[in-house]
């Protein structure tokens, strides 16, 4: 069966989604979160493609991104397998593959999604049970968006900029987004969206898609899953 192809568009984000091979681990040490941040900023740099949030995990990755061009994240994806596969490769003496083939990813909906997103990326320590708040987990975005902390390769979205006029009237209510738990049902709809490669928003904006890409994106079935899934 042929691949299904993916779908990016200029200046619409994407919540992208890489995972360890067989859900495998894919950070081992401390300087190797440092070296897959140093990379992103660097091909995210290169290839026109602002970051908005991300979460490193430890066999998997959250990233929520804008690219400039329909093919900026490809290639900003590309660049981080190669560059981190080699230097886990060297650093650890071994061989073989270490992501999932194929990273996946779904074009977001910014109105009604894209504070979604950065909730539900930043949130991820917290519902895998490894931080309380997801402001004691050093591998995220949330505590550069949520208190300002210098991180120079993170662009606020226009809908993160339009919750202020000043970053600490921003940050303020970026934090107010927290004090409550992201509802299941979305939580579901960003995961379903993600993992069947389909826009995650509304049907006039998965049919804005379908005419600016000139082809059918595909729909994923309504309803909730019969049984939970585990986080992603």
């Amino acid at each position: 069966m042929p691949r299904k192809p993916r779908m990016y568009m200029a200046g619409v984000p994407a919540h992208v989604i890489q995972r360890g091979n067989n859900r495998g681990a894919c950070f081992f040490h401390e300087d190797d979160y440092i070296f897959y941040r140093s990379c992103l900023a660097q091909a995210c740099a290169r290839y026109g493609v602002s970051l908005h949030a991300y979460v490193l995990m430890g066999n998997h990755v959250h990233l929520l991104m804008t690219p400039g061009t329909a093919e900026g994240i490809p290639r900003v994806m590309q660049s981080l397998g190669r560059r981190y596969v080699q230097y886990v490769n060297r650093t650890y003496q071994r061989t073989g593959t270490l992501w999932e083939s194929r990273h996946r990813a779904s074009v977001v909906d910014a109105a009604r999604y894209v504070l979604a997103c950065y909730r539900y990326i930043e949130m991820n320590p917290v519902r895998a049970g490894m931080a309380a708040h997801p402001a004691e987990y050093p591998w995220s975005s949330y505590r550069a968006n949520a208190y300002g902390e210098p991180e120079g390769m993170l662009t606020g979205h226009a809908v993160l900029e339009a919750l202020g006029r000043t970053s600490a009237t921003r940050c303020r209510a970026y934090r107010e987004l927290f004090r409550s738990e992201l509802d299941p049902d979305v939580v579901h709809e960003i995961r379903k969206a993600a993992n069947f490669a389909v826009p995650l928003g509304s049907d006039h904006f998965k049919k804005h898609v379908e005419r600016a890409l000139g082809r059918p994106v595909g729909r994923t079935a309504r309803g909730r899953p019969r049984r939970a899934k585990a986080s992603v």
